[in-house]
């Protein structure tokens, strides 16, 4: 790498997999670095924030950013997708029903702005915004190279109608793998089930992403701190509770 994750304000996780924590709304966006080959997840809240981190993550990976991941269509981690042209970007099916129409974006705009994001920048980017290209159904492999393959796997609807998250396997013998959850899990704060959450569903995603990460994995927020095992099984208890809903 040309640069260490430390020097670009970077966490590093496992080898060649990190993740930072952009200002304003506390919002994790993840690299896996490959052999000529690299996935961002996330693309954070503007076109500007997006080349920003589109800059970072080149100059920690050496070569180009081939892939991006979007977890879900909420503004804080998918406005600065335009700033990724030439990359191929995938979501769960489905989610062009909200970055592909005219009424999407203009909610996209409307909520980034009641955040507090600037209107002409936020009107730009929803402007300019292009849905993934690749639609992920149930489960898709992504071969980043030799060596490190990571996996893509729709696990919705929960947070939003349309949740992807990404699995990262240890590269080296006892490296844990890296599960990046998007909004399904927070540690920042309780978890936000706004109009467009599926709240009855939310506690079996998280025992779906559980299965798929086991216990030794590291669970990847998409606000705030790296947890357990334990901390998403606690969190998915408390779901169930707050949205009364059953789960074995």
């Amino acid at each position: 790498m040309s640069v260490t994750w430390e020097e670009v304000g970077w966490e590093r996780l496992a080898d060649g997999v990190g993740r930072c924590r952009l200002p304003g709304w506390d919002c994790t966006v993840g690299l896996v670095v490959g052999r000529g080959a690299a996935l961002l997840i996330d693309a954070g809240s503007s076109l500007a924030e997006g080349a920003a981190l589109r800059a970072r993550a080149e100059a920690l990976a050496g070569h180009r950013v081939t892939h991006l991941a979007l977890t879900h269509p909420h503004f804080d981690h998918v406005l600065g997708a335009a700033a990724f042209a030439g990359v191929e970007v995938f979501g769960a099916v489905g989610i062009d029903s909200v970055l592909g129409g005219r009424r999407g974006r203009e909610e996209l705009r409307a909520d980034a702005v009641h955040h507090g994001l600037d209107a002409a920048a936020a009107q730009e980017a929803a402007d300019t915004l292009v849905p993934p290209r690749h639609h992920v159904c149930g489960e898709w492999t992504l071969d980043l190279g030799p060596g490190r393959q990571v996996l893509l796997a729709n696990v919705g609807p929960a947070h939003t109608a349309y949740d992807l998250v990404v699995l990262v396997p240890g590269e080296r013998p006892g490296e844990p793998e890296v599960v990046f959850c998007g909004d399904l899990v927070e540690e920042s704060g309780e978890p936000q089930a706004g109009p467009d959450a599926v709240a009855s569903h939310w506690p079996a995603a998280l025992d779906r992403l559980l299965d798929l990460g086991g216990e030794d994995a590291l669970y990847v927020p998409g606000h705030g701190a790296v947890v357990d095992a334990a901390f998403v099984r606690r969190q998915r208890d408390a779901l169930a509770v707050r949205f009364g809903v059953s789960h074995g």
